[in-house]
């Protein structure tokens, strides 16, 4: 199984996708892929979501995720669609463990130091800062450094092209998670070149 801080280390952005339509699931894997972005998220909150999972799975060079895992049964079905990793926006008991038991990487998500402590004390040292914004953003990252060091972050939730090399400069974040690589008006126009365009730029991010 590999880590989640593995999957993590691999890119800058992990793109956040809404996959409406499973006829996209594939170009858009692809663009991505080929912008240098090869790990996806795939959020739970479409009915087409699973099959683009499944889709997106078999794309040459991709490691796909699923997003918004929230329950047991979320980790079971994911798992059956073929998602190398799950992420969630918080954390619970039976969350965790269900994670565990299947042999699912998950990122689980957390805001204050209590969660933080909480999910590092499960065994949980890279964890998803969300909702990133909301949740004090830079400065609540670089309060948490001092005292909890051992735990890497994903920061996600209201970051952007123009503040995520900001939060990569952190040492505590290894990625940022983002849904401005695919704007619903590119997707639905099969624009895979601007997607792809958007993926590439984010090389230089992590340089910034």
């Amino acid at each position: 199984m590999i880590s989640v801080k593995d999957v993590c280390q691999q890119v800058p952005v992990i793109p956040v996708l809404v996959v409406k339509d499973v006829a996209h699931a594939r170009p858009l894997a692809e663009a991505l892929v080929k912008g240098g972005l090869h790990v996806l998220e795939v959020t739970l909150r479409t009915a087409a979501a699973l099959e683009a999972i499944r889709i997106m799975a078999d794309v040459p060079g991709s490691l796909v995720g699923a997003g918004t895992v929230l329950t047991p049964a979320d980790v079971k079905a994911v798992k059956a669609a073929g998602a190398h990793f799950a992420v969630s926006p918080g954390a619970t008991d039976a969350l965790l463990t269900a994670a565990e038991d299947a042999g699912l990487a998950l990122l689980p998500g957390a805001s204050t130091a209590s969660e933080v402590m909480y999910l590092l004390e499960r065994g949980f040292s890279t964890q998803k800062f969300f909702p990133a914004e909301a949740a004090g953003g830079i400065p609540m990252l670089k309060s948490l450094y001092g005292p909890l060091s051992a735990v890497s972050f994903c920061p996600t939730g209201g970051i952007n092209v123009q503040s995520a090399a900001q939060y990569l400069a952190l040492p505590n974040v290894l990625c940022v998670g983002g849904s401005w690589l695919t704007p619903d008006v590119l997707v639905q126009a099969g624009d895979w070149q601007a997607v792809h365009d958007l993926a590439r730029a984010t090389q230089v991010l992590r340089a910034a």
